[in-house]
């Protein structure tokens, strides 16, 4: 059996909410939030994970656990989002009004975490989990999981800025059902109640 991974991105926040770019600060789920991470559960639990991490900001943690895995989850330092440095709490707007044609692939994040690093980062979770067999839950944060799916794909960190996530969205990479050796996206950016698949 393959391992496939589910990345979960945690529900609403304010700074969510308004597109403020939230790495290490440690910001609540809104009410909002909170039910949308409930919601979560009955989807999940059709799943039999073999192995639950999540992030270790507040976020992530009460997602996982209004999700119904918080007793099963492990806490995984590699699996906060992408440190924003001198960006953070800010949004793209505010951004590009300081630094013109601003792009979060394209320039970074000011004393924040360099391309090389977010990649590095995204590799060492996938070199841990990609030993295990079975499905694997991880609730990590916007940023940081489309970069997660670019490098299980093969792909650069950059190229994460083709996709993007909902809060409280489930997307699932794996091996293709017919050539195990070839990784690939299963499921994309869906959020129970709004875009489920029938």
């Amino acid at each position: 059996m393959t391992v496939r991974l589910f990345l979960i991105r945690h529900g609403e926040t304010e700074w969510s909410r308004v597109g403020r770019h939230t790495g290490r600060s440690d910001i609540a789920l809104t009410e909002h939030g909170r039910a949308q991470a409930a919601a979560l559960a009955p989807v999940l639990a059709r799943t039999p994970f073999v192995a639950v991490f999540t992030s270790p900001r507040r976020r992530a943690v009460d997602t996982c656990a209004l999700a119904g895995l918080g007793a099963a989850a492990a806490v995984l330092p590699e699996l906060a989002e992408w440190d924003y440095g001198d960006f953070e709490g800010m949004t793209a707007a505010e951004i590009g009004a300081q630094q013109a044609g601003w792009s979060a692939f394209g320039d970074g994040f000011r004393n924040g975490e360099t391309f090389q690093e977010v990649s590095d980062r995204a590799d060492r979770v996938i070199a841990q989990v990609a030993a295990l067999s079975g499905d694997v839950a991880l609730f990590s944060h916007g940023h940081f999981s489309c970069i997660l799916a670019a490098r299980w794909i093969g792909l650069a960190m950059q190229d994460a800025r083709r996709f993007y996530l909902h809060t409280a969205s489930v997307s699932i990479v794996g091996s293709h059902p017919s050539h195990a050796a070839l990784r690939v996206m299963l499921q994309w950016n869906v959020v129970p109640g709004v875009n489920t698949p029938a």
